[in-house]
């Protein structure tokens, strides 16, 4: 028979043991000999503090020869000549990759990131960043080859966040300006790269770069840099001959700069720049005395990440999209004598109609084409088209076995061409009865492929998160009859 002590010992035994447990479940960590694996940030170098503390834009120069093409194309700016994600050349091009696959022209390494390429007369401009030397740089490349003509860079230091550069230059026959990934504006001549004139917009305007760095991408508008800083002024105007500021937009709202950018509209006589800042969208003057004016704002855009910029559709309709759960809206400008009012047609989340995280929609022939954001439930990343006067129904999608996660795409030749996050690029047809694929094949090895595509004489440019290649689509028969 067991006794009362006996009992009262196997009892005190058992919780000793008990709790000589808990304390060892507590200090147990099973994953202490894990590493983290953070996107955007695995495998970067260490990191050695930056010991500038002002950053001098375009500080250095590298030439490396002299180049003349006889290409005339134009991929100017973001989203092209018409800043519509259209080509407009009357070239001809592929609709199949055939048993060869794409004929690539030319790949170049560079330093991780989203920031795209500009073509401009035979010429590629991209702004880059050389994480080994800390130094965001502008490369001028020849489209046909590769071959790097020139560069011009500056010290800065960037850590690295889901990648680093993100945006396009703005070219013209006389200018190229960007924005680098911690809001440094640089103008520089296109031909020779000879260095103009710069702007610290986190010094000058007390602009708040947004989290995942700069991704606003500048605007060249009759030899003036349109630029959104936030901070002290909504938008700027800027001589590109001479650096000088010739128009400011008071930021009243304190409205913050998101990674939209500004897109030009002419509507009822009166042509504005459109803006999607965090706090607010709004219409800015764009000519004459009152340049800089603002002309309508609405509060109706009040996402917090704002990454597609405004969609201009016909007869002042404007479509504003973003990520994170806020879906889209469609905006009617109504004429208030020389202003506008701006009256919310549509309003839904991104499980109800077309939307967008990251790329901005395209608008063409009346129709609205994106690739679905991940919050979008079971139509997810994939590519649908619609009709703006009610955005809630597609004429079609791409369907569950096709999906693009956050890639881009443009539209040429009367197709699209669609490039997934793993580097897959898909012709498809421009049909607005139906989402048809006429080829698809694998193009890039790396991840992240969201960088927008650039196409001008049959080349077309895309990259991934750390590589950038260039292929030619022309067809042999490649003049359009």
């Amino acid at each position: 028979m067991i006794t009362d002590k006996t009992k009262k010992y196997i009892f005190l035994s058992v919780a000793f043991i008990s709790i000589v447990l808990f304390i060892f479940w507590l200090a147990y960590n099973p994953v202490k000999h894990f590493n983290a694996s953070i996107p955007g940030l695995d495998h970067r170098p260490e990191h050695k503090p930056d010991t500038v503390t002002t950053v001098n834009i375009g500080e250095k120069f590298i030439f490396i020869k002299d180049h003349t093409s006889s290409l005339k194309g134009k991929w100017p700016n973001f989203r092209g000549a018409d800043f519509d994600n259209i080509n407009k050349e009357e070239i001809a091009l592929i609709d199949q990759f055939g048993k060869d696959g794409p004929d690539i022209v030319w790949r170049l390494g560079l330093g991780e990131g989203h920031a795209s390429a500009a073509i401009y007369n035979g010429k590629v401009y991209i702004l880059d960043y050389n994480e080994a030397k800390k130094t965001d740089v502008l490369k001028c490349l020849i489209l046909e080859t590769g071959e790097e003509l020139w560069r011009r860079s500056y010290k800065v230091n960037i850590k690295r966040n889901h990648g680093i550069s993100r945006t396009i230059p703005a070219v013209n026959d006389l200018y190229v300006v960007t924005i680098g990934p911690k809001g440094h504006v640089m103008c520089v001549s296109s031909d020779k790269g000879d260095f103009l004139w710069g702007i610290d917009l986190e010094k000058a305007y007390g602009t708040e770069i947004p989290y995942w760095n700069t991704g606003q991408c500048p605007l060249i508008d009759n030899n003036v840099a349109v630029i959104a800083p936030g901070g002290k002024s909504l938008m700027i105007g800027v001589d590109c001959r001479t650096g000088k500021v010739i128009w400011e937009t008071p930021n009243k709202g304190k409205w913050k700069m998101s990674h939209s950018s500004v897109m030009p509209m002419t509507y009822a006589g009166k042509k504005m720049y459109v803006y999607a800042a965090i706090g607010g969208i709004c219409g800015v003057e764009a000519e004459g005395k009152n340049a800089g004016e603002i002309l309508w704002e609405s509060k109706a855009v009040d996402a917090n990440v704002i990454a597609p910029s405004p969609l201009v559709l016909d007869d002042g309709n404007i479509f504003v999209t973003a990520g994170y759960g806020f879906g889209a809206v469609i905006l009617k400008l109504i004429p208030d004598g020389d202003h506008f009012s701006a009256e919310i047609r549509q309003k839904y989340g991104p499980t109800e109609g077309i939307c967008s995280e990251q790329q901005t929609p395209l608008f063409y022939k009346g129709s609205i084409f994106a690739i679905l954001p991940k919050d979008a439930g079971s139509n997810r990343n994939q590519f649908v088209c619609c009709e703006p006067k009610d955005g809630k129904i597609f004429r079609w999608t791409s369907g569950k076995a096709t999906r693009f996660g956050l890639g881009p795409y443009l539209f040429a030749d009367n197709k699209f061409y669609i490039l997934d996050d793993e580097g897959n690029l898909t012709i498809a047809e421009a049909d607005r009865s139906k989402f048809k694929a006429l080829s698809r094949t694998k193009i890039l090895d790396g991840q992240d492929a969201w960088g927008p595509l650039a196409l001008a004489d049959g080349f077309l440019i895309m990259r991934d998160s750390k590589e950038m290649l260039c292929i030619n689509i022309r067809t042999q028969n490649d003049i359009k009859k």
